[in-house]
């Protein structure tokens, strides 16, 4: 075997211990009808990385996602995706995210995503009031995520 193999050889993998957790793709369903009722994101609540990305599929017809006012980490962007469109956004920004689908609101179709365990901004998204169900949900996402 030629010298420069076995240096080349530890070298690789010294190189793959010290490489970073490659980030993960989630998927997120939406639905008319799900395993906690009518009109879902399933599942409802995540825990990823800052750096994960999230995939939300209108697995049904006739649903978006878009960011709850005031349920987003200081200096996010609200973003809103169009009805029926596959949507995938990267979750950078450590924190706790609001999400809902805007035409099932009212019916309780929200979803808490946790971007790491640093969430500085879980005390002013509990203070956003929802309208009746969409709270239930959402607080029972936030159980979900053990907060």
């Amino acid at each position: 075997m030629p010298n420069f193999v076995t240096p080349l050889i530890t070298l690789l993998a010294l190189a793959g211990l010290t490489a970073p957790a490659l980030a993960e793709d989630h998927q997120i369903h939406m639905l008319n009808k799900g395993e906690a009722g009518a009109m879902v994101f399933e599942p409802n609540y995540l825990a990823i990385q800052p750096g994960d990305t999230v995939t939300f599929l209108p697995t049904d017809k006739g649903h978006n996602v878009e960011a709850i006012k005031d349920m987003l980490p200081s200096g996010v962007a609200t973003f809103k995706s169009k009805v029926n469109e596959t949507f995938t956004m990267t979750f950078d920004t450590p924190g706790l995210y609001g999400l809902k689908c805007t035409p099932h609101f009212p019916m309780g179709m929200v979803m808490a995503i946790a971007a790491g365990e640093d969430l500085p901004n879980l005390e002013t998204t509990r203070a956003v009031k929802l309208p009746g169900k969409a709270q239930e949900r959402f607080d029972a996402a936030l159980v979900g995520l053990g907060l």
